[in-house]
C-alpha cells in the first residue's frame, strides 16, 4: 500500500492534539427545523444548549411572525398569583392551576389571554390559529363560557426583532415544532410539559424529551 503523501501546504494540514493525532471536527450544533417553520400555532422549544435563564426549559407557543419580528407566549412558566385574585370573572373558564403564566419578559404588566374554543368565534375572539383564539379581557366572559373549552392568561410575552430569532434556531437553541389545542389549555406545566411535547415527536426528535429540560438545574 502506497503511503498517502503529507501535504506541502503546511496551512491544510489537519492540527495536532496535544497526543499528536489530528483534532476532531467539531460537531454543528443540533438544529430541528427553520424559520420557515415559525407561524401562528406553532411551538418553539428550548433545545438544552440554551442555558439563558429567561428562556432555558421553555415551550412558546408562537402567536404571530412577520417580516417585523415574532411574538409568542411561554406555555409552562406557571407563576404564584391567582387569576381570582386578579380578574375574578374569568377564573371560572381557567385550566388548572388556575394562576398568570409567565408568558416572557416583554411588558410583563400587561395581561394576555388564550383559549381553545369551538365553532364560530365572537367579536371577543381573535383566532390564532385553529381553535385557539386570543381573548379580549375587557369583554364579558359570561357570553363566551358555552364556547370556550378552556383558557390560560399569561402576564407578559416573548418577542424577537427582524433576525433575531433565525439566528437563535440556525445555532439550534430553538426546536420549530407543530403545536395542538391541547398545549395550550394542558394541565402540566414545567418540564413535564416539554418532555411531553418533545415526547410526541418521531425520530431523534423524541430521543431529545430525555435530555433534562433546564440545564441550570442540574
Amino acid at each position: 500500500m502506497n503511503p498517502v503523501p503529507a501535504s506541502s501546504d503546511p496551512e491544510r494540514r489537519p492540527a495536532a492534539s496535544a497526543a499528536g493525532r489530528p483534532s476532531a471536527v467539531a460537531a454543528p450544533p443540533v438544529s430541528i427545523g427553520t424559520l420557515d417553520d415559525v407561524r401562528p400555532g406553532a411551538l418553539l422549544v428550548a433545545m438544552p444548549m440554551l442555558t439563558d435563564p429567561t428562556f432555558a426549559g421553555t415551550v412558546v407557543y408562537v402567536l404571530d411572525h412577520s417580516a417585523t419580528g415574532t411574538v409568542g407566549v411561554v406555555l409552562n412558566r406557571p407563576s404564584e398569583v391567582a387569576i381570582h385574585d386578579v380578574l375574578p370573572g374569568w377564573s371560572d373558564l381557567a385550566v388548572e392551576p388556575g394562576v398568570f403564566h409567565v408568558g416572557g419578559p416583554c411588558e410583563s404588566e400587561t395581561a394576555l389571554c388564550l383559549a381553545v374554543a369551538t365553532g364560530r368565534p365572537g367579536a371577543a375572539l381573535q383566532t390564532v390559529d385553529g381553535d385557539v383564539h386570543l381573548v379580549d379581557l375587557d369583554s364579558d366572559p359570561d357570553e363566551l363560557g358555552h364556547g370556550i373549552a378552556g383558557l390560560r392568561v399569561f402576564a407578559g410575552y416573548a418577542g424577537w426583532s427582524p433576525g433575531q430569532l433565525g439566528a437563535e434556531i440556525a445555532e439550534g437553541a430553538w426546536a420549530c415544532l407543530a403545536g395542538q389545542p391541547d398545549d395550550v389549555v394542558s394541565t402540566v406545566g414545567g418540564a413535564a410539559l416539554w418532555r411531553s411535547v418533545l415526547g410526541r415527536q418521531t425520530g431523534r426528535r423524541a430521543v431529545l424529551s430525555t435530555a433534562t429540560a433546564d440545564p441550570s438545574q442540574n
